[in-house]
């Protein structure tokens, strides 16, 4: 079903990310990393497009396609990935923005003098608001 899931994803140049990829089975994550070895090969070549062979189909390869993937490998029952999986993708970290010194510098672009006191007074009332009312929207 994943080799079939590769072959569309290849042949129309599209993008995918897998959440919580480190929640699939070792076993099946092995499989993944064959198959993306073999289309990022293919990828690397730099041409629009081209064609391989691909679990015994010649499939079309447009170069746009991209594998994106998300992890939160703290959480229990999560698996390392293997090495060769590792090595094809480029880590990011995420954390939480300092809101505060996001409206400070909007307030400073707008013009106000009083940016500071006016960020922490406006992150708190959100903060405050986010922690009181209902996430349904009204």
């Amino acid at each position: 079903m994943i080799g079939t899931f590769f072959k569309g994803l290849t042949s129309s140049g599209a993008w995918v990310c897998f959440d919580e990829f480190n929640r699939i089975s070792l076993e099946v994550l092995s499989v993944i990393a064959q198959y993306l070895q073999i289309l990022l090969n293919e990828k690397k070549k730099g041409e629009r497009e081209t064609t391989c062979m691909f679990l015994e189909t010649e499939i079309k390869v447009v170069n746009t396609f991209s594998v994106y993937i998300t992890m939160n490998p703290t959480y229990a029952g999560r698996q390392q990935l293997p090495d060769n999986l590792k090595a094809l993708f480029r880590p990011v970290a995420m954390m939480v923005p300092n809101y505060r010194l996001i409206a400070e510098i909007f307030f400073y672009s707008f013009g106000f003098t009083d940016s500071t006191n006016l960020a922490g007074k406006m992150t708190g009332t959100f903060t405050l608001c986010s922690e009181q009312l209902s996430k349904q929207d009204h």
